[in-house]
């Protein structure tokens, strides 16, 4: 497919201004020690001061690493920003998507490019902090698990309405997933190469990894650290979101809205034989009922019962399209891992049967 010549220019000759330095492929090899995905929109704010924290933390640890940070389509100079950066940072990888494709569909992004034997997420706004990187990989070495969580020990930077909200959707989805969810942990984890093939070949196209991750069973321990507040910029979860991604969850991990339509079809059912029960016991006493109250009250309850249960099952069967359709959740722009071909062409592939990489498209 052929590319307008923008807004995509201005990144291409970023790219080839990049080339001028020491390429990253002479840093980065094929495979390192520890990768770190950071999805960013709209984060040009934060940037300076997450490279200040995270890159001493990184080269402390004495292993090859990368940092892939995922620019999920960002309206602002994000990409310039973090390519400044990388001219003194060579390990610093800029993968950007086409358009804003969402939190979860950047992770995963991230996720399925990322390189390291160890990969460990990260939100760019400083909550949650890098230092704590260090313990992570220490834990997962010493105690040969595949998944460190990072469990938020003290809320107390959070407003309390999110640190309720959060509680009752952590205390939900503990009912819905098990006890195996780890309370309190939200995307700030280190997973093993073992974890992150498996994830690339699961059929999620809308995966929740707080939710994903512990059921598929992997050795995991604990990491707790103090929630700071966010170090700049606009927060990327408002409460549109927060209830955007409950649903998510729940539609994704349980059957139970189909469960809850069930019951409220056979409460309409218990309730209608009631009725005629009690038609009948009022035409034999020889009380008189208008016919048309009782006709008008169950018309709307038994309709608004189907209604309930026609939307419930029409949010399965509009996942059931979209994966058959087949869609990717991403599109990539461009990996500053990659060479640059000399053609102004971008290949946006697709996903394969195997659900590996949605996309591969070089530019």
């Amino acid at each position: 497919m052929v590319v307008a010549a923008a807004p995509w220019a201005r990144y291409r000759s970023l790219l080839r201004a990049e080339r001028g330095r020491n390429t990253m492929e002479s840093v980065v090899p094929r495979m390192t020690t520890l990768s770190v995905v950071i999805p960013m929109f709209n984060e040009t704010a934060v940037i300076p001061a997450l490279v200040a924290r995270l890159r001493p933390v990184l080269d402390a640890l004495g292993v090859d690493y990368e940092v892939v940070a995922v620019d999920d389509g960002s309206r602002d100079d994000t990409v310039s920003v973090l390519f400044d950066h990388g001219r003194d940072w060579p390990q610093l990888r800029v993968l950007r998507l086409r358009r804003n494709s969402g939190h979860q569909a950047a992770l995963t992004a991230g996720l399925h490019r990322a390189i390291g034997r160890w990969v460990v997420s990260l939100d760019a706004d400083l909550q949650d902090p890098p230092e704590t990187i260090a313990e992570m990989l220490r834990v997962a070495r010493e105690d040969g698990v595949d998944v460190v969580y990072g469990v938020r020990a003290d809320r107390s930077t959070d407003t309390v309405f999110k640190r309720n909200t959060a509680r009752g959707y952590y205390w939900l989805m503990r009912r819905i997933v098990g006890g195996d969810l780890p309370a309190q942990a939200g995307d700030f984890r280190l997973l093993s190469r073992d974890v992150i093939e498996v994830l690339r070949r699961l059929p999620e196209r809308a995966p929740v990894y707080r939710l994903l991750v512990p059921s598929l069973g992997f050795p995991s321990a604990e990491v707790r650290y103090d929630r700071a507040a966010r170090a700049a910029g606009e927060t990327k979860y408002p409460l549109r979101r927060m209830v955007a991604l409950a649903w998510e969850s729940t539609a994704n991990f349980s059957a139970a809205p189909l469960r809850l339509a069930t019951w409220l079809g056979m409460s309409s059912f218990l309730l209608c034989l009631a009725l005629i029960v009690f038609g009948m016991v009022a035409h034999v006493s020889g009380t008189t009922i208008p016919g048309w109250t009782s006709m008008f009250v169950a018309v709307l309850l038994l309709s608004g019962v189907q209604l309930v249960c026609l939307g419930l099952l029409g949010e399965y069967v509009g996942r059931i399209y979209a994966t058959v359709q087949n869609r990717p959740a991403f599109h990539v722009g461009f990996d500053s891992l990659d060479k640059l071909p000399g053609a102004e062409t971008v290949d946006d592939g697709a996903r394969t049967p195997n659900f590996g990489p949605a996309v591969s498209a070089h530019g």
